[in-house]
């Protein structure tokens, strides 16, 4: 006797398109749900680093794990711009901004209530 499959059945595992989104069972790269949802949850903790590797020697302050979605972060990185009156980006769930701002950075992102570190040497 053959075993009826259930149609309310949910596919949990299956290698033919990689990874699925848990909340829409979508591949992750067709995943409708997952535009609002925040880059990186991390550990909680912001870190705050300098770097110029790649830039012409010019000091570059990278600010990362953030919890916010695309949207919410750009809005944080355009209020941190205008506080240290500088440029910046944001470039995949981290928020880039010109020039070495880590103590300014962590005293607004303090005020904003996040738990804040300061990375590298």
């Amino acid at each position: 006797m053959a075993r009826e499959a259930k149609s309310n059945s949910r596919l949990v595992y299956s290698t033919d398109s990689g990874r699925r989104c848990p909340q829409c069972a979508r591949p992750v790269l067709e995943c409708v749900c997952a535009k609002d949802r925040p880059a990186a949850l991390g550990d909680g903790i912001v870190r705050i680093q300098r770097e110029t590797k790649g830039r012409g020697g010019k000091a570059v302050t990278i600010v990362s794990g953030i919890p916010l979605a695309n949207k919410e972060l750009k809005a944080l990185a355009k209020t941190l711009k205008q506080k240290c009156g500088v440029g910046g980006a944001v470039k995949e769930g981290k928020i880039e901004i010109q020039g070495d701002q880590r103590q300014a950075l962590k005293t607004e992102l303090e005020k904003q209530g996040f738990t804040v570190k300061l990375a590298g040497g």
